[in-house]
C-alpha cells in the first residue's frame, strides 16, 4: 500500500495526539489546542491537522463544539450488552462500551487449537492480547476477549495498557493502513471450567463465541478477535430492510 507524504504526516499527528490523550496530557473535558496552534506545533498545513482531528473524532476521543473548540470527551459507557452492528464504524461504539482489562500481552506461536479457533496458520507468530471486558459497576465481566494481532503491527502492543477502546483504529493510525472488511462468525460453545470462574457462571453452561477477522485493503489479516460471552449476558440484534428497485 502506498502512503503519500501528506497522508503519512496526518497519521503521525493523529498518533501523537492520541497518545497524549491516553497518557492524560489532555484529560477528559480539556480543550485541545486550536487548529492554528497545532499547525504551528507540527509544522503542517491546516488540511493535515483537520484530517488528524477527524481520525480522533472517528475514534470517539474528541468532539468539536461551537464556541467551545475541540474537547476531549469520555468514552460512551453502557450497562447493556445488546449489540446492533451494521457497519465497521459501529464496532467502534460497541468496543468503547466496556473497558478492556488486559491480563496478558505477549507474542505467541499458533498451535493446532488456536488455529482451529481463529483460522490462523499453525506456526505463525501473532501478538496475543488477552483479558476481560467490564462495565462500570458490573460484578462480573461482560466477556473474555482475545486479540491476535499480525506481527507486522505488533508495535501497537506498547500502547494498549492505558488504551480502553478498540485496537484496529490504532493499527490504522500507526501503520497507515485501512480496515475495509470484518468477517464475523458466532458459535455456541460450552463454558470451560477455567473460564467459568472468571466469568462467574457454571462450567458447561452455554456461551457464544464471536470470531471477527479484520482485513486491510490489501487483503491482509491485520487482527483476529475472539469474544466469549455467557449466553445470559449477550443479545445480538439486526435490522434488515428490503431494497426497492
Amino acid at each position: 500500500m502506498t502512503v503519500s507524504p501528506t497522508d503519512h504526516r496526518y497519521l503521525q499527528v493523529a498518533r501523537t495526539l492520541r497518545k497524549e490523550i491516553v497518557d492524560g496530557v489532555y484529560p477528559v473535558g480539556s480543550q485541545l489546542p486550536t487548529e492554528q496552534q497545532l499547525c504551528e506545533r507540527f509544522e503542517v498545513s491546516r488540511y493535515t491537522v483537520r484530517e488528524a482531528l477527524r481520525r480522533l473524532r472517528d475514534d470517539n476521543l474528541i468532539a468539536s463544539r461551537p464556541r467551545s473548540g475541540t474537547l476531549v470527551v469520555p468514552r460512551p459507557a453502557t450497562n447493556s450488552y445488546a449489540q446492533d452492528v451494521v457497519s465497521i464504524d459501529d464496532l467502534l461504539a460497541f468496543a468503547t462500551g466496556a473497558k478492556f482489562v488486559i491480563e496478558s500481552n505477549t507474542m505467541v506461536t499458533i498451535d493446532d487449537d488456536l488455529a482451529t479457533r481463529t483460522g490462523l496458520h499453525v506456526g505463525s507468530e501473532w501478538l496475543a492480547v488477552r483479558g476481560y471486558r467490564r462495565t462500570d459497576g458490573g460484578a462480573a465481566p461482560v466477556c473474555k476477549t482475545e486479540y491476535y494481532i499480525n506481527r507486522a503491527f505488533a508495535a501497537v502492543g506498547r500502547l494498549l495498557q492505558r488504551h480502553s477502546g478498540p485496537i484496529f483504529p490504532l493499527i490504522e493510525d500507526l501503520f497507515g493502513v485501512s480496515i475495509v472488511e470484518v468477517h464475523q462468525e458466532i458459535t455456541a460453545v460450552p463454558v470451560t471450567r477455567d473460564l467459568a470462574d472468571a466469568l462467574k457462571v457454571e462450567a458447561g453452561t452455554a456461551a457464544l463465541e464471536m470470531l471477527r477477522v479484520y482485513k486491510t485493503s490489501d487483503g491482509e489479516v491485520a487482527q483476529v478477535t475472539v469474544n466469549t460471552h455467557p449466553s445470559s449476558r449477550y443479545r445480538h440484534s439486526m435490522t434488515m430492510r428490503r431494497i426497492k428497485d
